[in-house]
Protein backbone atom coordinates (compact mmCIF):
# COMPACT_ATOMS: atom_id res chain seq x y z
CA UNK A 1 0.00 0.00 0.00
CA UNK A 2 1.58 3.38 -0.55
CA UNK A 3 1.88 6.55 1.53
CA UNK A 4 -1.21 8.09 0.04
CA UNK A 5 -3.15 5.34 0.72
CA UNK A 6 -1.80 4.59 4.61
CA UNK A 7 -2.83 8.08 5.39
CA UNK A 8 -5.85 7.61 3.91
CA UNK A 9 -6.66 4.68 6.21
CA UNK A 10 -5.45 6.29 9.10
CA UNK A 11 -7.62 9.35 8.57
CA UNK A 12 -10.74 6.84 7.99
CA UNK A 13 -10.01 5.06 11.41
CA UNK A 14 -10.19 8.62 13.09
CA UNK A 15 -13.55 9.37 11.27
CA UNK A 16 -14.36 5.92 12.19
CA UNK A 17 -13.38 6.73 15.96
CA UNK A 18 -15.45 9.84 15.85
CA UNK A 19 -18.49 7.97 14.44
CA UNK A 20 -17.85 5.91 17.80
CA UNK A 21 -16.63 3.20 16.70
CA UNK A 22 -19.45 1.68 14.32
CA UNK A 23 -18.14 2.18 10.94
CA UNK A 24 -16.15 -0.57 10.10
CA UNK A 25 -13.60 0.66 8.42
CA UNK A 26 -11.60 -1.69 5.89
CA UNK A 27 -8.67 -0.88 4.05
CA UNK A 28 -9.33 -1.78 0.56
CA UNK A 29 -6.55 -3.71 -1.56
CA UNK A 30 -4.39 -1.42 -4.24
CA UNK A 31 -5.85 -1.59 -7.75
CA UNK A 32 -5.24 -4.42 -9.20
CA UNK A 33 -5.54 -6.62 -6.23
CA UNK A 34 -7.12 -10.28 -6.67
CA UNK A 35 -8.83 -9.71 -3.18
CA UNK A 36 -11.76 -11.35 -2.85
CA UNK A 37 -14.93 -9.67 -1.45
CA UNK A 38 -15.54 -9.94 2.41
CA UNK A 39 -18.99 -11.18 2.22
CA UNK A 40 -21.72 -12.46 -0.30
CA UNK A 41 -22.01 -9.18 -2.32
CA UNK A 42 -19.59 -9.14 -5.33
CA UNK A 43 -16.91 -5.29 -5.66
CA UNK A 44 -19.05 -2.05 -6.58
CA UNK A 45 -18.30 -1.13 -10.24
CA UNK A 46 -18.39 2.67 -10.36
CA UNK A 47 -17.27 4.22 -14.05
CA UNK A 48 -17.27 7.44 -14.18
CA UNK A 49 -17.41 8.59 -17.92
CA UNK A 50 -14.89 11.20 -18.90
CA UNK A 51 -15.20 13.21 -22.52
CA UNK A 52 -13.43 16.54 -23.98
CA UNK A 53 -14.84 19.44 -21.83
CA UNK A 54 -16.07 17.30 -18.71
CA UNK A 55 -16.26 19.99 -15.46
CA UNK A 56 -13.50 19.21 -13.16
CA UNK A 57 -16.23 18.99 -9.87
CA UNK A 58 -18.75 16.72 -11.51
CA UNK A 59 -16.28 14.06 -11.75
CA UNK A 60 -13.63 14.31 -9.06
CA UNK A 61 -16.14 14.72 -6.29
CA UNK A 62 -18.13 12.03 -6.61
CA UNK A 63 -14.63 9.95 -7.90
CA UNK A 64 -13.14 10.96 -4.24
CA UNK A 65 -16.64 9.68 -2.40
CA UNK A 66 -16.80 6.58 -4.41
CA UNK A 67 -12.84 5.76 -3.72
CA UNK A 68 -13.32 6.89 -0.01
CA UNK A 69 -16.04 4.71 0.78
CA UNK A 70 -13.64 1.44 0.47
CA UNK A 71 -12.60 2.60 3.95
CA UNK A 72 -15.75 2.00 5.43
CA UNK A 73 -17.09 -1.37 3.79
CA UNK A 74 -16.07 -4.46 3.93
CA UNK A 75 -16.86 -4.91 0.14
CA UNK A 76 -14.65 -4.11 -2.79
CA UNK A 77 -15.03 -1.08 -4.08
CA UNK A 78 -13.47 -0.47 -8.22
CA UNK A 79 -13.94 3.06 -9.39
CA UNK A 80 -12.45 3.98 -12.78
CA UNK A 81 -12.47 6.34 -15.21
CA UNK A 82 -13.71 5.21 -19.05
CA UNK A 83 -14.35 7.03 -22.41
CA UNK A 84 -16.91 5.89 -25.26
CA UNK A 85 -14.27 6.96 -27.55
CA UNK A 86 -11.36 4.50 -25.65
CA UNK A 87 -8.22 5.04 -23.23
CA UNK A 88 -6.48 8.05 -23.77
CA UNK A 89 -6.14 11.96 -22.89
CA UNK A 90 -8.81 14.12 -22.04
CA UNK A 91 -8.79 17.31 -21.11
CA UNK A 92 -11.29 18.67 -18.63
CA UNK A 93 -13.02 22.47 -18.73
CA UNK A 94 -10.60 24.16 -16.85
CA UNK A 95 -7.50 22.01 -18.37
CA UNK A 96 -6.98 19.60 -16.16
CA UNK A 97 -5.29 16.95 -17.80
CA UNK A 98 -6.79 13.32 -16.99
CA UNK A 99 -5.67 10.15 -18.76
CA UNK A 100 -7.88 7.60 -19.03
CA UNK A 101 -6.73 3.88 -19.00
CA UNK A 102 -10.09 1.70 -18.94
CA UNK A 103 -12.05 0.77 -22.23
CA UNK A 104 -15.65 1.54 -22.32
CA UNK A 105 -16.89 -1.00 -20.62
CA UNK A 106 -20.71 -0.45 -19.07
CA UNK A 107 -21.51 -4.53 -18.88
CA UNK A 108 -18.91 -4.83 -16.29
CA UNK A 109 -20.10 -1.41 -14.24
CA UNK A 110 -22.48 -1.37 -11.59
CA UNK A 111 -22.96 2.20 -11.48
CA UNK A 112 -22.36 4.57 -14.89
CA UNK A 113 -21.86 8.00 -13.65
CA UNK A 114 -22.19 10.85 -16.40
CA UNK A 115 -20.53 14.28 -14.97
CA UNK A 116 -21.50 17.62 -17.25
CA UNK A 117 -19.54 20.28 -18.67
CA UNK A 118 -19.84 22.96 -21.25
CA UNK A 119 -23.28 23.31 -21.41
CA UNK A 120 -23.21 26.97 -21.70
CA UNK A 121 -20.59 27.11 -24.42
CA UNK A 122 -22.37 25.32 -27.57
CA UNK A 123 -19.47 25.88 -29.86
CA UNK A 124 -16.82 24.29 -27.26
CA UNK A 125 -16.05 21.14 -26.13
CA UNK A 126 -18.39 19.72 -23.79
CA UNK A 127 -21.76 18.44 -23.09
CA UNK A 128 -22.99 19.99 -27.05
CA UNK A 129 -20.31 18.78 -28.75
CA UNK A 130 -20.88 15.06 -27.58
CA UNK A 131 -24.38 15.37 -28.16
CA UNK A 132 -23.46 16.37 -31.62
CA UNK A 133 -21.33 13.71 -32.06
CA UNK A 134 -23.85 11.20 -31.02
CA UNK A 135 -20.98 8.75 -30.11
CA UNK A 136 -21.61 9.11 -25.82
CA UNK A 137 -25.48 8.89 -26.15
CA UNK A 138 -25.70 6.01 -28.55
CA UNK A 139 -23.34 4.40 -26.22
CA UNK A 140 -25.32 5.46 -23.21
CA UNK A 141 -28.31 4.32 -24.90
CA UNK A 142 -27.28 0.81 -25.33
CA UNK A 143 -25.59 0.48 -21.94
CA UNK A 144 -28.86 0.34 -19.97
CA UNK A 145 -29.62 -3.28 -18.68
CA UNK A 146 -31.32 -5.07 -15.50
CA UNK A 147 -28.27 -4.59 -12.83
CA UNK A 148 -26.94 -1.66 -14.08
CA UNK A 149 -27.63 2.03 -12.40
CA UNK A 150 -26.99 4.90 -14.54
CA UNK A 151 -26.51 7.93 -12.88
CA UNK A 152 -25.62 11.64 -13.87
CA UNK A 153 -24.35 15.11 -12.35
CA UNK A 154 -25.33 18.69 -13.34
CA UNK A 155 -26.00 18.74 -17.15
CA UNK A 156 -24.71 15.15 -17.76
CA UNK A 157 -28.65 14.69 -17.64
CA UNK A 158 -28.81 16.54 -20.89
CA UNK A 159 -26.37 13.20 -22.17
CA UNK A 160 -28.88 11.04 -20.70
CA UNK A 161 -32.01 13.01 -22.20
CA UNK A 162 -30.07 12.71 -25.65
CA UNK A 163 -29.64 9.31 -25.24
CA UNK A 164 -33.49 8.86 -24.78
CA UNK A 165 -33.08 7.51 -21.09
CA UNK A 166 -34.97 10.54 -18.96
CA UNK A 167 -38.06 10.97 -21.51
CA UNK A 168 -41.07 10.29 -18.88
CA UNK A 169 -38.63 9.52 -16.14
CA UNK A 170 -38.23 11.65 -12.92
CA UNK A 171 -34.89 13.61 -13.02
CA UNK A 172 -33.16 16.65 -12.15
CA UNK A 173 -30.19 18.41 -13.83
CA UNK A 174 -28.34 22.26 -13.34
CA UNK A 175 -31.06 25.17 -13.00
CA UNK A 176 -30.26 26.37 -16.18
CA UNK A 177 -30.75 23.27 -18.02
CA UNK A 178 -33.79 22.44 -16.71
CA UNK A 179 -36.36 23.94 -18.79
CA UNK A 180 -34.50 22.29 -21.62
CA UNK A 181 -34.66 18.57 -19.83
CA UNK A 182 -38.59 19.14 -19.65
CA UNK A 183 -39.33 20.12 -23.56
CA UNK A 184 -37.33 16.40 -23.65
CA UNK A 185 -39.80 14.46 -22.15
CA UNK A 186 -38.06 14.94 -18.30
CA UNK A 187 -40.14 14.68 -15.43
CA UNK A 188 -38.45 17.41 -13.38
CA UNK A 189 -38.15 17.35 -9.80
CA UNK A 190 -37.70 19.91 -7.36
CA UNK A 191 -34.59 17.80 -5.40
CA UNK A 192 -30.91 18.06 -4.73
CA UNK A 193 -30.74 14.41 -5.94
CA UNK A 194 -33.46 12.40 -7.67
CA UNK A 195 -33.75 8.30 -7.53
CA UNK A 196 -36.00 6.76 -9.92
CA UNK A 197 -34.06 3.06 -9.24
CA UNK A 198 -31.93 2.55 -11.92
CA UNK A 199 -31.60 6.23 -13.16
CA UNK A 200 -30.24 8.50 -10.54
CA UNK A 201 -29.66 12.64 -11.43
CA UNK A 202 -28.44 15.47 -9.24
CA UNK A 203 -28.77 19.22 -9.49
CA UNK A 204 -25.86 21.61 -10.36
CA UNK A 205 -21.98 21.04 -9.97
CA UNK A 206 -21.12 20.44 -6.56
CA UNK A 207 -24.75 18.28 -6.02
CA UNK A 208 -21.93 15.38 -7.22
CA UNK A 209 -21.19 14.81 -3.60
CA UNK A 210 -24.76 14.35 -2.45
CA UNK A 211 -25.46 11.93 -5.88
CA UNK A 212 -22.20 9.91 -4.40
CA UNK A 213 -22.82 10.36 -0.94
CA UNK A 214 -26.60 9.02 -1.59
CA UNK A 215 -25.73 6.14 -3.67
CA UNK A 216 -23.00 4.98 -1.34
CA UNK A 217 -25.38 5.04 1.57
CA UNK A 218 -27.64 2.99 -1.22
CA UNK A 219 -25.54 0.37 -2.16
CA UNK A 220 -22.74 0.26 0.77
CA UNK A 221 -25.12 1.31 4.13
CA UNK A 222 -25.38 4.52 6.02
CA UNK A 223 -22.41 3.08 7.77
CA UNK A 224 -20.20 3.98 4.63
CA UNK A 225 -22.20 7.27 3.84
CA UNK A 226 -21.13 8.75 7.21
CA UNK A 227 -17.69 7.40 7.56
CA UNK A 228 -17.27 9.08 4.22
CA UNK A 229 -18.67 12.22 5.46
CA UNK A 230 -16.76 12.51 8.29
CA UNK A 231 -13.11 11.75 6.68
CA UNK A 232 -14.14 13.91 4.19
CA UNK A 233 -15.21 16.88 6.48
CA UNK A 234 -18.66 17.16 4.08
CA UNK A 235 -22.30 16.94 5.10
CA UNK A 236 -24.99 15.41 2.65
CA UNK A 237 -27.32 18.46 1.78
CA UNK A 238 -30.70 18.94 0.71
CA UNK A 239 -33.64 16.42 -0.38
CA UNK A 240 -33.71 12.94 -1.80
CA UNK A 241 -36.39 11.89 -3.79
CA UNK A 242 -37.38 9.01 -4.44
CA UNK A 243 -41.13 7.67 -6.00
CA UNK A 244 -43.51 7.47 -2.78
CA UNK A 245 -43.81 3.50 -3.46
CA UNK A 246 -40.54 3.11 -2.52
CA UNK A 247 -40.78 4.18 1.13
CA UNK A 248 -38.13 5.48 3.10
CA UNK A 249 -34.58 3.57 2.68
Amino acid sequence: MNRRNVLRAQVAAGAAAALGGTAGVAVAAEPGSTRAPAGPAGPLRVHVVMYEGVEELDFAAPYEVFSAARFFTDRQVDVRYVSASGPGPVRAAYGTRVEVEHAWSPRTADVLLVPGGGYARRDSPGVWAEIRSGVLPAGLAAAVRPGLTVSAVCTGTMLLAAAGLTTERPCTTHHKARPDLEKQGGLLKNARVVDDGDLVTAGGITSGLDLALWLVRRELGAEAATGVEAMLEYEARGTVWTPPAAGRR
